[in-house]
């Protein structure tokens, strides 16, 4: 897949505390400014914020049911924190500076150890002014592998970004606070790569059979995805198995923060075009992942794969008598809020703007004092999310996963991001299981970052 420079130009538009660096007596992650060349060959390389010295950071892999444990290292000029996205944590390792600790000041560490009780795809990033953090580079995927993978011949990390480059510096275009990308649908950058390269390829053979780990770490894109010369069936989705695996036949969603695990089969034949497709903003149909078949790894294919192991805890009980919380997704462009609560104050849509602030969760703009809901360890909440924004929101929360409830009454697969469509409502059914305070908040990272932020407290 070849990028010419108009091609490249056109998308252009109690908390625990941080601790002096100690001796190394866990492995480290350390996170630092680096120079990637995220742009093809001819165009500047980008100065970065990185884990390691890498876009995106290492993978960081461990069994289910083990310990993992990482020092965060800031050599950074800024403070940061990392959140470990999608595992069902301990409160105090859930990384939210401001709400589970402080952010780790330059020059200094913090120990992160913790239990793995879920197999599945995950990632971490910076949550810590995790807006301009996570577009300058600091995520990376987390895999926790089961303990009896399934029938494949490879497994896969295919994360799935955007950068929003100067084509002529290759630095990032890093108004990262402009009213106008926070109030609208967030930064969406002009240059689209997996595992930090735009012109990604995978070399397979006809009938091998992989494992694709989808992860969509964009600050706020929306990727529309299709499989080409692959046959696939999606097994998982945000870390938790289906518990049937189901045929891909149409256009698969995958919205900020959320993760996908397809097993695919490679059909096409030696020469023919074959990966993943992403929907481009001019309606075609673009290259995200190319696979160079090469070679036959089998005669025939395989039937369709077996369900992965299921996680502990996935059940959702209680639902239809649970009570109803009602959420409304409110402010943004074109729709405004009346008011909404701010610092403590109730503000009007002038006075929030003055602020920075764009967006409210329930009438709130930010963390407030006081949490959104308060829950008792084990109890069955649903939250009702209304979204009376023109905006989609891909809301996420933190420690614990959730069900969507239909309108039937039926439950969805276990996910912990959901998509929120302009003038929707999705109601999310969920066991209070996890003690401490979680954040449920926008991933759209700019709409977090100017309002649609809250917490829950499990007690």
């Amino acid at each position: 897949m070849k990028m010419t420079r108009r091609a490249f130009c056109a998308g252009l538009a109690s908390v625990p505390l941080a601790r002096a660096v100690q001796a190394q007596d866990m492995p480290l992650l350390t996170a630092r400014a680096a120079t990637v060349q995220l742009a093809p060959d001819g165009y500047p390389a980008t100065p970065v914020w990185s884990y390691e010295g890498t876009i995106p950071g290492p993978v960081i892999r461990a069994a289910q049911g083990s310990r993992l444990q990482r020092r965060l290292v800031n050599t950074l000029e800024v403070p940061t924190s990392i959140h470990w996205h999608g595992i069902r944590i301990d409160n105090a390792m859930d990384g939210v500076a401001g709400l589970t600790q402080n952010a780790v000041p330059p020059g200094e560490s913090f120990d992160y150890a913790f239990d793995l009780p879920d197999a599945g795809t995950y990632w971490y990033h910076a949550h810590t002014n995790s807006m301009e953090q996570v577009a300058r580079g600091l995520s990376g995927a987390l895999i926790i592998d089961e303990a009896t993978p399934p029938d494949v011949d490879r497994d896969k990390v295919l994360m799935i970004d955007d950068w929003l480059l100067d084509p002529d510096t290759g630095l990032f275009v890093d108004d990262f606070a402009a009213p106008m990308t926070r109030s609208h649908g967030g930064q969406i950058g002009n240059l689209v790569g997996v595992n930090g390269r735009y012109d990604y390829m995978l070399p397979a053979r006809q009938n091998e059979r992989l494992r694709l780990r989808l992860i969509n770490s964009a600050n706020a894109q929306i990727f529309g995805l299709k499989l080409e010369g692959l046959t696939g069936w999606t097994v998982a989705l945000d870390g938790m198995p289906l518990d049937t695996p189901e045929p891909v036949t149409e256009t698969l969603v995958l919205a900020p923060a959320q993760r996908m695990d397809l097993i695919v089969d490679v059909t096409a034949e030696e020469g023919e075009t074959a990966g993943l497709l992403f929907a481009a903003a001019d309606d075609t149909w673009r290259v995200l992942a190319e696979v160079s078949v090469e070679g036959r790894a089998a005669s025939v294919p395989r039937g369709a794969p077996q369900p992965l192991p299921r996680n502990p805890r996935m059940e959702v009980e209680g639902v239809d008598t649970a009570p109803v919380l009602e959420m409304q997704l409110q402010g943004g462009a074109m729709r405004g809020l009346e008011s909404a609560a701010f610092n403590g104050q109730k503000l009007s849509w002038q006075e929030l703007v003055q602020q920075g602030q764009f967006w409210a969760l329930a009438g709130q703009a930010g963390l407030g004092e006081a949490p959104f809901a308060t829950l008792s360890r084990g109890e069955t909440a649903r939250i009702r999310m209304t979204n009376d924004t023109i905006f989609p929101h891909a809301m996420h929360l933190h420690g614990m996963h959730f069900r969507e409830r239909k309108a039937d009454g039926s439950l969805g697969p276990l996910r912990d991001t959901v998509l929120v469509m302009p003038n929707e409502t999705t109601e999310i059914a969920f066991v209070a299981d996890n003690p401490g305070k979680w954040l449920l908040h926008c991933h759209m990272l700019g709409h977090a970052a100017s309002g649609m932020t809250n917490w829950i407290m499990v007690a």
